[in-house]
């Protein structure tokens, strides 16, 4: 795989230490082109960028050294990690997103993914559990890679955390006793911004966070047999 310098001063510039860098945090650009992206990565009006950057052709370029903080996840949590931008490697791929025309990704585009995530993961030692979306370390805000990333592809080819084949199975439990049992998983995966004990209406966006993921052509937002039983199967 070859990388090309695209160089973003978007970054802090003081060098973090290898044993810190331990996530990797996946995006879509969500704009128009590549070359509306990457103007916006280097522009240091917009505060963002990101580590690497892939085009729709599987062009993998590098705007930010992996010692240095990329300014790429914003506001996010994960287990007992907050502001992911200190323990992570961030990697922009270029796609349209929801608000403009969401795309699937291109076959380019995943190759190059995975051959950059297995190198990062034995180069930093890195878990393949820690390979997350944006959507999952802030899940009240974002919503990529989104529900067309192929998360199941990457766990086969050794680049993802994905769960086992499981029997299917029917809870007869009441909707308080689900979101028990269901916030409790997930909460020992490692989402955060909810609340164990009390219900309120950011839990819709926090069960779509987990099913566009995990269930992406059963996304309803509701805890479901199938996402309670992944949600056991991961935590």
């Amino acid at each position: 795989m070859f990388i090309t310098d695209n160089k973003s001063l978007n970054y802090s510039k003081k060098t973090r230490q290898k044993k810190n860098i331990r996530f990797l945090i996946l995006h879509y650009t969500g704009m128009q082109s590549a070359r509306v992206s990457l103007n916006r990565l280097k522009n240091p009006k917009s505060k963002v960028s990101c580590h690497y950057f892939i085009e729709r052709n599987g062009k993998v370029c590098r705007m930010v050294e992996d010692n240095k903080t990329a300014w790429h996840a914003g506001k996010s949590k994960w287990k007992h990690f907050n502001n992911l931008n200190k323990y992570s490697i961030g990697i922009e791929i270029q796609n349209k997103g929801h608000l403009i025309k969401y795309q699937n990704f291109t076959k380019k585009q995943i190759s190059s993914l995975v051959k950059l995530i297995k190198k990062l993961l034995k180069k930093y030692k890195i878990k393949k559990k820690n390979v997350l979306g944006h959507s999952d370390i802030a899940p009240l805000r974002k919503l990529d890679p989104g529900e067309k990333f192929p998360w199941k592809f990457l766990s086969k080819k050794g680049a993802a955390n994905w769960y086992r084949k499981y029997k299917d199975k029917k809870f007869d439990y009441d909707l308080k006793t689900k979101r028990r049992i269901f916030f409790k998983n997930i909460y020992k995966i490692g989402y955060r911004f909810f609340n164990l004990s009390k219900q309120s209406k950011k839990d819709r966006k926090i069960i779509l966070a987990f099913q566009r993921r995990y269930l992406p052509k059963e996304m309803n937002g509701k805890i479901t047999n199938k996402t309670l039983i992944i949600s056991q199967l991961l935590a």
